[in-house]
């Protein structure tokens, strides 16, 4: 199974016993459509866990923002809560990752000083030309 989507906040790293690492991530897929007989189109978004245990290294380039194509397969993790009451999730269990574009850094966006903006200010709205 396929899906992509941009990742909502930057990847996790769970380490369990006998070394072994997790990476975990939640994507935001974007879809939309128009109801029967409306001209409107409706947006959904749909937020999907995802787990990948081939390398934790990978960890360092799910950042939040960055487009990825997830490869792998849907887990069912069904659970009896504290309230007594069942309780499930789903997890895309991702075997491979393709990064479509990476997340901007806070370096990349130009920062806007308060002098720039005092600047910005004092300038006429009309233009002598």
């Amino acid at each position: 199974m396929e899906i992509t989507g941009r990742i909502v906040k930057d990847a996790s790293v769970f380490k369990l016993k006998e070394n072994r690492e997790v990476v975990n991530f939640t994507i935001a897929v974007n879809d939309s459509y128009k109801p029967k007989d409306s001209t409107e189109l409706k947006k959904i978004v749909t937020y999907i866990d995802c787990s990948y245990w081939l390398s934790s290294k990978t960890a360092q380039w799910l950042k939040k923002g960055a487009l990825v194509e997830l490869f792998g397969r849907i887990g069912l993790n069904v659970y009896i809560g504290n309230d007594s009451e069942a309780h499930g999730s789903l997890t895309f269990h991702t075997s491979h990752i393709k990064i479509l574009a990476f997340a901007k850094s806070e370096q990349e966006t130009p920062q806007i000083s308060a002098s720039t903006k005092a600047n910005a200010e004092k300038e006429p709205d009309d233009l002598p030309f």
